[in-house]
């Protein structure tokens, strides 16, 4: 079944595995799906991902993360929509929970969490606000 809005798609699994105390999610995979799996594994919301090709369809199997029962992962937002596209400049990056979160940010560089982005001082889509 095809989606709209694939990114909301993969932050909705992830939302309801974590809700669900799942171990882990299966997610159909792409470019930009892979890149959030790699930022959330480095940042340590989760603990790992592999990325699995059976004949159809490449998906992304995300193992997450959870301390003494509590998810790492307590909030997730999508930010920048299909219909509604949100760009700010390196120096406007927003900032989640006063630094307590992260951004993810699409950039010419691919994608980078806000603190990154900062870093390399460029500026981009922002895809979603993780906490």
């Amino acid at each position: 079944m095809p989606v709209t809005d694939p990114i909301a798609d993969y932050l909705t699994r992830v939302r309801n595995a974590t809700k669900a105390k799942k171990p882990r999610v299966e997610i159909p995979a792409s470019k930009m799906k892979i890149g959030l799996s790699e930022i959330l594994k480095n940042l340590g919301y989760v603990i790992d991902y592999e990325i699995i090709d059976d004949n159809k369809q490449k998906k992304i199997n995300i193992v997450l993360k959870y301390k003494q029962g509590v998810p790492a992962i307590t909030g997730l937002k999508r930010i920048s929509r299909p219909g509604l596209r949100v760009y700010r400049a390196s120096d406007k990056l927003p900032r989640v929970l006063n630094g307590l979160g992260t951004a993810v940010i699409s950039t010419p560089k691919g994608l980078l969490s806000d603190k990154d982005a900062r870093n390399l001082l460029v500026g981009g889509e922002v895809i979603c606000y993780i906490w």
